[in-house]
């Protein structure tokens, strides 16, 4: 992938997430796409609440995993850079 295309699938990716980022600022959090690696895995970093809370990995497989992966097929995983992950 081409670095003007993982730019513009971050990008995408980014605003599939508006789906779910409602949810996650009730509590004071959000997410933020950090990359897309060459094997079509979604880097995120947990942003606010959402760094320390102990459901993020739950929500990470339920909300954000899901969310992307019903738009973008071809997404093998999402995982979180800052430590929690699933």
């Amino acid at each position: 992938m081409s670095p003007e295309e993982r730019i513009t699938l971050m990008k995408d990716i980014d605003l599939v997430l508006n789906e779910i980022r409602p949810h996650l600022a009730v509590d004071g959090g959000n997410i933020e796409v950090v990359d897309v690696t060459d094997d079509m895995k979604v880097k995120i970093k947990w942003l606010g609440n959402c760094e320390n809370c102990s459901m993020s990995a739950m929500t990470m497989r339920a909300g954000v995993e899901q969310t992307i992966k019903s738009k973008y097929p071809s997404v093998t995983g999402v995982v979180a850079v800052n430590g929690l992950e699933v």
